[in-house]
């Protein structure tokens, strides 16, 4: 990426900084004119870096002429500047500025996304007949460094089920000649990566942002633009939502989370929905978004959705990991994990989806750094874990049921993910999976599997879902969506509102079925 790019994004990051020091904090939510005049103070601030910004702008334009194509906008904006005197350049800044905040026109994803790192990449689906094409299977995967895209690990590839691997293109020919020397069956589900990232996102550069009230749910939306839409919503719809910050992530980014419900009584019963664990999976931020936006819309017509909001809260995380999230728009589109720095390895991150204090780093995690279900240095090491861990510890009393967006598998699981047994309430959840995945069918016709994580996918150890039954939450649940590996965490923006539409109908008959009592909650309810 240019040095233009880099000062660029730091601005963009000043800016983004301005306007959350200038939004009210909770205490002070409901005094607008306040408001008013701390964001002015605000902006100014802002504005006047941005001034100086300018100038270096100016001087990069003068001392090394943009010479790439995603770089012209910078050429407009610096040789227009030349003729500016220091008073326009003032007034020209603040256009700067807000064009930054509100856009990613100056620099597109990756300067020309992912600069073109995916060319010639394919991903590989596998299937390993029996024991010894697992052996060996295992073997070369482990040889070549491929990236797991489901299982999420080498020890779970098993006889007669599919592996998908993400390949390098400079290792598809050997795969390839070792897949039949072996004779293992294998097919290729996507042969160019880099064109299936371009086909399912389109140009990030020329795509206009928008305002709250022209929100495009059906294109798959940055940090920055997810969570300057949750401002939006907590401003345009108090009766509804409330915003507010659980903690920090690893890098400093706010874990911003929305309370939606109407404001009735104190101790409402409420149900947690978080999305965005594992970067790559972007359909999960889309959903967390579209179901606010539903939630709001259909509130007054809506007989059900109103009972809802009226009787139950919804804590809304629509991207937990936003460190790794914001990592797959600038850098690493397949990036899983969190950010962190590991001072033994250069490997950085953890999976969040292991990082939970229940059976940590035990079957299904791994120990090294450098593995993508790597489940940290102890419990709860990821600032992001932490947080919401102690956010759902404080309410436990109150949240009823815990679910997590996922991607891709089309399934619905719940306790245990850590072993094979069954839950001491399995009747009432299995019920309420049951009654999930039938209205999820009625929308579109897609059939999803449902059932103990352990045995419907694979084993796994300090997941949040285990973590969450663990801890008192008689309904815990982990949703992975569409699809089953056609385009895998590449899932067009075109699939957006037919996923998301038959999602909303499967977490609103959960949280339907909490309104009503479950014969076996009679039972004295375990800890694991």
């Amino acid at each position: 990426m240019s040095a233009l790019c880099h000062l660029t994004d730091l601005l963009r990051t000043f800016c983004t900084f301005c306007v959350r020091r200038g939004s009210p904090r909770q205490s002070e939510r409901r005094n607008t004119t306040g408001h008013a005049a701390n964001q002015c103070r605000v902006y100014q601030d802002c504005f006047s870096f941005s001034a100086s910004f300018f100038i270096i702008i100016e001087y990069n334009s003068r001392v090394h002429p943009p010479e790439e194509p995603h770089v012209c906008a910078h050429s407009l904006i610096c040789w227009t500047k030349m003729v500016l005197d220091h008073r326009s350049a003032f007034r020209a800044s603040v256009l700067l500025a807000c064009v930054i905040i509100c856009s990613d026109v100056l620099c597109p994803v990756g300067g020309s996304l992912y600069s073109n790192r995916y060319t010639g990449d394919q991903v590989f689906r596998i299937t390993p007949g029996n024991d010894e094409e697992v052996h060996a299977l295992r073997k070369m995967l482990t040889r070549m460094k491929v990236d797991f895209w489901q299982p999420n690990s080498v020890s779970l590839i098993c006889q007669n089920a599919t592996v998908d691997v993400h390949v390098k293109r400079n290792d598809t020919r050997g795969l390839r000649a070792h897949l039949k020397q072996e004779n293992i069956h294998y097919g290729v589900l996507i042969s160019n990566l880099q064109k299936e990232i371009e086909k399912q996102t389109g140009s990030h550069s020329s795509r206009k942002r928008r305002s709250e009230s022209q929100y495009d749910y059906e294109v798959y939306h940055s940090l920055e633009e997810i969570q300057s839409w949750m401002f939006e919503m907590n401003r345009t719809h108090p009766y509804l939502v409330d915003m507010f910050s659980v903690g920090k992530s690893y890098e400093g980014r706010p874990l911003y989370v929305l309370q939606l419900g109407k404001r009735s009584r104190p101790q409402k019963k409420a149900v947690w929905i978080d999305c965005g664990v594992h970067a790559r999976e972007w359909i999960g931020p889309a959903f967390c978004q579209w179901f606010v936006k539903e939630a709001i819309n259909s509130y007054l017509y809506d007989s059900a959705m109103r009972r809802l909001l009226n009787q139950l809260n919804f804590y809304i995380m629509p991207v937990f990991n936003v460190d790794g999230y914001h990592f797959s728009w600038t850098t690493d589109r397949f990036w899983r994990k969190t950010r962190s720095k590991n001072h033994k390895f250069h490997c950085r991150g953890v999976d969040a989806n292991r990082n939970w204090k229940v059976k940590w780093c035990e079957e299904g995690a791994s120990s090294h750094p450098c593995d993508d279900t790597y489940c940290g240095p102890y419990p709860e090491s990821e600032p992001e874990v932490k947080a919401v861990a102690k956010f759902l510890r404080k309410h436990k009393k109150r949240v009823k049921a815990y679910i997590s967006i996922h991607a891709y598998a089309q399934m619905l699981l719940y306790p245990y993910s850590y072993k094979y047994a069954t839950i001491p309430n399995f009747n009432c959840v299995e019920s309420a999976a049951h009654n999930a995945v039938t209205a999820l069918y009625s929308a579109y016709g897609v059939k999803y599997r449902y059932g103990p994580a352990s045995t419907t996918l694979y084993v796994s150890s300090g997941s949040s879902i285990d973590w969450a039954y663990r801890n008192g939450i008689r309904y815990a649940f982990a949703f992975e969506l569409r699809d089953t590996g056609h385009f895998g965490f590449l899932l067009p923006e075109s699939l957006i509102s037919p996923t998301c539409t038959e999602t909303m109908r499967a977490v609103k008959a959960i949280a339907t079925g909490l309104l009503k009592k479950c014969e076996t909650d009679r039972n004295k309810f375990p800890y694991i």
